[in-house]
């Protein structure tokens, strides 16, 4: 258990990591549209090789299909209910979106993470530098976001703390649901964390990337895909 808290603590402690860096400088435009580009292709790459690819090998089918109907229903509607929330207050959601695609990600996907471990598999390394190198460009361009809407550094810490402790938990949750989850439990779990990435990304990240990085946006997607593809195809 403390194995699993530990690894889940490495993955997640990206999370705050990227948040420190939005705080202590200022990202100039096109270099913040890059790094969320690249995060985007490297979460594609995940969705890809290490949620919908196992989640068919461990359940099948239909176990993956209903996890990802789950997850995406789940990233939609909550992050409508921050958009609303941002408009009451007058200042936009300000990055929340990104907040809460890292946080809804960010729990299953972890907690696959806690189920290999449980399971005898030991750390996917691949899996672990996916989810680290992933995690960073949304929170950087969460955070950096946060502040431009007038969000305090303190309340901004915070969120990215709690998001931070919250997955790293998830590791843990994993790891004790391992012994009573059977492969289509498993399988759904791969597949709402590869539905709420999809949404996020399309809705969110990769529109966010080609506004701020321009032309260049797509290839440095491609980039990020293919550097996370190797790292997931590692034997």
């Amino acid at each position: 258990m403390l194995t699993a808290l530990g690894w889940g603590a490495v993955a997640a402690l990206s999370l705050t990591i990227g948040a420190v860096l939005a705080l202590v400088r200022r990202w100039r435009t096109g270099l913040l549209g890059a790094v969320l580009a690249f995060g985007a292709g490297a979460l594609i790459s995940s969705v890809a090789f290490e949620l919908a690819q196992e989640g068919l090998r461990l359940g099948g089918p239909w176990s993956v299909a209903a996890g990802l109907v789950v997850g995406a229903l789940s990233y939609f509607l909550a992050d409508r209910l921050v958009q609303r929330v941002g408009g009451r207050q007058g200042g936009g959601a300000g990055g929340l979106p990104l907040a809460v695609g890292a946080l809804l990600d960010g729990i299953p996907e972890q907690a696959v993470l806690g189920i290999g471990l449980a399971t005898g598999q030991g750390v996917s390394v691949a899996l672990l530098v996916a989810i680290f190198v992933s995690n960073l460009p949304e929170s950087i361009g969460s955070a950096s976001d946060m502040r431009a809407s007038g969000k305090s550094r303190r309340l901004v810490l915070g969120l990215w703390l709690a998001v931070t402790v919250v997955c790293a938990l998830a590791t843990v949750g994993g790891y004790a649901l391992a012994d009573a989850a059977g492969g289509s439990l498993k399988a759904a779990i791969d597949g709402f964390a590869a539905g709420a990435l999809l949404v996020m990304l399309v809705d969110s990240m990769v529109p966010e990337a080609k506004r701020k990085a321009g032309n260049r946006a797509g290839l440095v997607t491609v980039l990020g895909f293919a550097v996370a593809a190797a790292l997931s195809n590692l034997t």
